[in-house]
């Protein structure tokens, strides 16, 4: 059984490697993709005042018919935070370890992550932290309205969402570590520059990402009631 499971999870990370290589602008219109597609999802996507209050938004692309047991342990998005002038170009990111809990099969796992303030947008401004660990975590809530908000939840630093064979939920993505993919963004901004520099908006937005920004835009910042 144990010998089973590691070749489960060896099997996992290699098809995720070969997703997960490639044109970082490509992975920029995927997630614009991914979040438009979650976002016309009438009453089932992720609640508009929840939105309008988020100071960062994190999309998470994963595999599409790929048929093995999802852990999270390896993932390629990006992020993309508020600024004075509206929001920063997308920092690209690498998901790892942790886990979105059980999904098995072909189809398609997406991850979606709001952060609600700055306590967890200082900690998205570190070079490495782990979700749930140095910033708390919860499922985040499905619909159009926040009713099903809870102290517990208004309190968390991220809301986390899935959604895998068309089947979108709030999820945990509790022990999993975010960090910047340094690689990507160099090849993307053609020098380097850091997670802070993105996200603060020193760097320019990329060709590519309209979709992206034409969702998050119909969402101007609320103030929030913490």
């Amino acid at each position: 059984m144990k010998y089973f499971g590691n070749l489960m999870m060896v099997s996992a990370l290699g098809v995720l490697c070969v997703f997960g290589a490639g044109d970082p602008q490509k992975r920029v219109r995927v997630s614009g993709e991914v979040l438009n597609e979650i976002l016309d999802a009438k009453d089932k996507g992720i609640p508009d005042d929840l939105l309008g209050k988020a100071e960062c938004v994190g999309v998470i692309p994963s595999l599409k018919r790929a048929g093995f047991i999802v852990g999270a342990k390896y993932g390629k998005g990006v992020v993309v935070c508020r600024t004075d002038s509206g929001w920063s170009a997308p920092s690209t990111v690498i998901v790892e370890g942790g886990s979105v809990g059980f999904q098995i099969g072909a189809g398609e796992t997406d991850l979606v992550f709001i952060v609600m303030n700055h306590r967890g947008m200082d900690h998205l401004m570190a070079d490495k932290f782990t979700i749930g660990g140095d910033a708390s975590v919860m499922a985040g809530p499905v619909g159009r309205t926040g009713e099903a908000q809870t102290d517990a939840m208004m309190n968390a630093e991220i809301l986390s969402h899935s959604r895998s064979r068309g089947v979108f939920a709030g999820v945990s993505l509790e022990g999993a570590t975010l960090r910047p993919d340094h690689k990507d963004n160099r090849e993307m901004y053609g020098r380097d520059v850091t997670q802070r520099e993105i996200l603060t908006g020193a760097a320019p937005r990329p060709a590519g990402a309209d979709a992206l920004y034409a969702d998050l835009d119909r969402f101007p910042k609320r103030s929030a009631s913490r």
